[in-house]
């Protein structure tokens, strides 16, 4: 079984740059980690792995050169190979952007029965690749995942966690998944692991060996933009109410009334 797994390297969640012309983040030079939910899709696919005993686990990632670092750290966690899509014409590139050229290098490593990824990213928060993903290969998804019941090589068996408590889902494969931090706990890397990793060749693919429409990728190929970033304006001083508890609630009370009645 081939099991893909997309992660994204996000910013630490301390340094965050925006670039000023564009409104996109800035992404080189930048403090780095793997996005936090992408980890426990990590561990998932290298436990489905353990769990047939064979198949291959490959980590899949976009972004610029940097980007590599996090894919040995996949390996140096389980994962056999990564492979980066990185290309300068991908640079700006929004969720739908990114979905498809993310789709455009999953057709390219085939024969695939799964592919994972964290529910969310947290730099965006959108939520959108996994499903975008989905659409773009044409292939059933299972989102907020926290438990695959049963797995083989034509069909899965999953939790998928709502509000209310969890639904149980059966899916052809293959098809994407996107995961919860309730599904498991990640492994820390081996140094046998790390080793690997270190050593481990990356495949790289660029925008024309994946065959991209240029229309479909980077600023030009992002139906949505970023108009403007800004902090929000400092809070003015509260105002602190000092007496008996029965007297500060007449006087709270009066305030309120002020405010919604005017």
């Amino acid at each position: 079984m081939k099991i893909i797994v997309l992660i994204k390297q996000v910013p630490d969640s301390t340094d965050v740059k925006i670039d000023p012309v564009t409104n996109t983040l800035k992404r080189e030079g930048v403090a780095s980690i793997i996005n936090p939910f992408d980890m426990y899709a990590i561990e998932e696919a290298i436990r489905i792995r353990e769990r047939f005993g064979e198949g291959e686990v490959v980590a899949l990632t976009m972004g610029p050169p940097q980007a590599e670092e996090a894919l040995r750290e996949a390996i140096s966690m389980g994962c056999d190979r990564g492979i980066l899509v990185s290309d300068r014409k991908f640079a700006g590139s929004d969720t739908w952007a990114t979905s498809y050229t993310l789709s455009q290098a999953i057709r390219k490593i085939d024969d695939f029965s799964v592919v994972f990824c964290g529910k969310q990213a947290s730099d965006g928060d959108t939520a959108q690749v996994g499903p975008g993903v989905s659409m773009h290969l044409d292939i059933p998804q299972v989102t907020y995942v926290k438990k695959i019941d049963k797995i083989d090589k034509g069909s899965a068996t999953v939790e998928r966690m709502t509000e209310e408590g969890f639904d149980i889902i059966e899916t052809p494969l293959p098809a994407v998944f996107t995961v919860v931090k309730e599904i498991n706990e990640p492994r820390l890397p081996s140094l046998k692991g790390k080793m690997r990793a270190k050593k481990a060749e990356i495949r790289k693919m660029s925008a024309d060996e994946l065959s991209c429409e240029e229309d479909k990728i980077g600023l030009d190929g992002s139906p949505t933009r970023v108009s403007k970033v800004f902090s929000p304006p400092p809070r003015g001083g509260g105002r602190v109410l000092e007496g008996e508890p029965e007297e500060v609630s007449r006087e709270l009370t009066g305030l309120l009334k002020d405010i919604v009645i005017g």
